[in-house]
């Protein structure tokens, strides 16, 4: 088995629920780790150090050992935060690209859409967003409620993925191989056909990853980890970063942003952005004083009304985290 060192190995969570993890090793094993301590800091995405949980098993085979110990998480590239009304918690390390998945119906939440481009923004991940079922009548009105993010230079697909599934992987291969995705989107979007349709062996690696933790309630609220092509130890490709993954997040959850600073919002903003190096005061919030870029770029309609409000409310939720 590939080591870090004598006393431990490496391997990628890929599920996670309390202090327990699954985690899989270079040669593809999935088995439950326990956090040490009371409690785990390991997300999905995560490369972490190991070691079986009885330290008689390590002279076994590797197919022997069925659980273990995590003791150290590897320095991440990225780390995202979700909250809720009463606290934010990470949940997903070391990404690539976010897809935003979408839809004409249900209406999709645009408060919802700036927190997760913001989280996005704030740790350099690529963005795509994509809207289904544009077959439906209201599909104009939610291009239209999108223009915006085009004009900010956002990539926007759209198609009907029961119509057209081999557009929609035509559209998606090319941005998605040798990287690790985070897909998310709202209930009744057509996220899980879409999940179903890159990683056919989804629903399988969801029994063993429930199974595995030893309670099928532990996989409806998590964020899994899924491979979408075989490993290639011919090619000389038989570890992790190569391989392109699909991480499946549940809902279009409340993205935790209370890890930045109300100012550092124009620059996670493109349109917000655009206009702020125009205004009288270097300090400026862009909510109340005279001479700021913003506000007037707002009131030309350069930037859109919604995009403004959010900004505003953004702005005072940052600020109040401060306290």
């Amino acid at each position: 088995m590939t080591t870090h060192s004598a006393a431990t190995d490496i391997g990628l969570v890929v599920a996670n629920h309390g202090r327990h993890c699954i985690v899989e090793t270079p040669e593809g094993k999935r088995l439950p780790c326990t956090a040490r301590g009371k409690k785990s800091e390991a997300v999905v995405g995560d490369r972490v150090h190991w070691r079986p949980t009885h330290e008689g098993a390590r002279g076994a085979e590797a197919g022997d050992v069925d659980e273990g110990v995590i003791e150290k998480i590897e320095p991440r590239r990225n780390l995202l935060y979700r909250q809720d009304e009463f606290k934010t918690k990470s949940f997903a390390a070391n990404l690539d690209l976010l897809l935003i998945w979408i839809a004409v119906e249900p209406v999709f939440s645009e408060s919802q859409l700036a927190r997760a481009l913001i989280a996005a923004e704030s740790v350099n991940l690529d963005i795509c967003i994509a809207l289904n079922k544009t077959d439906l009548p209201g599909a104009q009105a939610q291009r239209e409620r999108l223009a915006p993010y085009v004009a900010m230079g956002y990539t926007v697909l759209e198609g009907t993925l029961k119509k057209d599934a081999a557009s929609w992987r035509a559209q998606l291969d090319s941005r998605m191989a040798g990287r690790a995705t985070l897909v998310l989107g709202p209930s009744g979007a057509g996220k899980s056909t879409l999940v179903n349709a890159l990683a056919p062996g989804a629903r399988a690696q969801v029994g063993e990853i429930s199974q595995a933790l030893n309670s099928g309630r532990h996989t409806t609220t998590s964020t899994l980890w899924y491979w979408l092509g075989e490993r290639d130890a011919e090619a000389g490709n038989p570890g992790f970063d190569q391989r392109t993954a699909l991480i499946d997040s549940p809902g279009f959850q409340e993205f935790g942003l209370r890890q930045l600073e109300p100012a550092q919002l124009p620059a996670l903003m493109p349109d917000i952005g655009e206009h702020a190096g125009d205004c009288k005061f270097y300090n400026c919030s862009h909510l109340h004083e005279p001479g700021c870029g913003v506000i007037a770029a707002a009131k030309r309609g350069q930037i859109s009304a919604s995009r403004y409000r959010i900004y505003a409310e953004l702005h005072q939720e940052l600020g109040q985290s401060r306290y």
